[in-house]
Formats: structure tokens, sequence, C-alpha cells
């Protein structure tokens, strides 16, 4: 019996559960936010499959509790997503070689845990790559749904100081330390850090943009100077 073609789609499944781990704080956060929201349980939940995307979610929750418009929140919502469109773009020529259904289903299940595996974990053969992005991407998907589920019914319950400014950084550093497998990747994620650190005083939270900024043109310009 030929199990070649499966392989793919259990190596997607194996390498998303260890990225998941870190979204359970998230994944609970959020029933904290729907809760303080003063939204049905139900409606909350419904977010998920709908939207599927965590700070999405929270953005969108948080800023209708605080009494922002809906239109602004919506608005909010949309510039946190945005980075979506880079990953667009950055896996458009994987995409292209693909039928039409799974561009759909595929951008639908394209979350950041999902892009990062992409690029770590590259599969170039087109029929190999859909199976892993898809086993991976509903993995994820399953595990969201029922986590988002679990703390919608158990969030209130969550310590105080267990909240966003928690969980938001445990997983975005995850992702950053998976994505981390070359020196170079883990110096830049250092000198962000460092920048990030010291221009914390900045009104508006600038400094992180302003670290970004800089690490960005370092980075861009040290491969120049290595090799002319």
């Amino acid at each position: 019996m030929n199990t070649a073609p499966t392989r793919p789609a259990l190596r997607g499944c194996l390498d998303a559960l260890p990225l998941f781990i870190p979204a359970l704080p998230f994944a609970f956060v959020f029933g904290v936010v729907v809760a303080e929201a003063g939204i049905p349980a139900w409606l909350g939940w419904s977010s998920s499959p709908i939207i599927y995307g965590g700070a999405i979610q929270v953005t969108l929750f948080t800023l209708i509790g605080e009494g922002a418009s809906v239109a602004a929140a919506v608005s909010a919502a949309l510039i946190v997503g945005a980075r979506h469109m880079l990953y667009s773009v950055t896996l458009a020529p994987r995409f292209q070689n693909q039928p039409s259904w799974f561009r759909w289903i595929g951008s639908y299940v394209l979350i950041d845990q999902v892009f990062v595996l992409s690029q770590i974990k590259p599969v170039d053969e087109p029929v190999a790559f859909r199976r892993y992005f898809l086993a991976a991407g509903f993995t994820f998907w399953i595990l969201w749904m029922t986590c988002t589920a679990l703390g919608v019914a158990l969030g209130p319950q969550i310590p105080a100081h267990w909240r966003l400014d928690f969980a938001a950084p445990v997983l975005f550093v995850s992702l950053m330390m998976a994505a981390s497998n070359r020196p170079d990747k883990l110096g830049a994620a250092a000198l962000a850090t460092a920048l990030t650190y010291l221009l914390a005083p900045l009104p508006n939270r600038s400094g992180m943009l302003i670290a970004v900024v800089i690490t960005v043109v370092i980075m861009l310009l040290l491969p120049r100077k290595v090799n002319p």
C-alpha cells in the first residue's frame, strides 16, 4: 500500500500541534473579552469560524465592549489583520499552480502559525504542499474552535493578570522563536527586542514601530556589506 500521499498531511498535523500550545492562553483571553464586552457567548464564539483570526477577534470585541462604534471597531480589526496581506503576497507564487478551490480554502486557514510553517517547513511539490498546508491549517482550525468555546465558557474565571498583556506576547514570541532558524534571524529578533525595550517610553507605543523599521533597514543593508 502506498502511503506517500498521506505523509505531507500527517506532517502538517504534527508540525501544527507544538505551535498551538502558546495560542491556548490567547483562546481563553478571547473568552474573557467576550464576557467583558457583554456579548452573548454563542455570538462571540461564532466569530471564530467566521473571522478565524485571534488578534482580529480580540480587537473587535474589546473595542465594542469599550463603547466604540461598530465602524471604528471593524476598521481597527481590519488594520490588525492587514499583516495577512503580506502573507498572501509571499505565498502567491505557491498558490498560482493550485486549483481554484484551494486558493479559497487555503486563504481561509492562512493564519500566523500556518504562514510560519510554510516558511520553515517548505514543501515544493504542489500536491504535497496542498496537503501539508490544509492539514496544518485545519488542525489549528479545529483546536481554535474547541479552545475558544472553552474560553467563552471558562474565561471569566481566569485571573485578571492573565489577560491580553500576558497572552499576546507569549503567542508572538513563540512564533518568532519558531521562525528563527538561522543566526541572522536570531540577531534580528534580539536587535528588535532590545530596541523595543529602549524605545518603550515613546508615546502611543511608537517605539515598537520605530524598532521594527530600524531592524528591517539594518538587516537589508547588512548582506550588502557582507557580500558586496
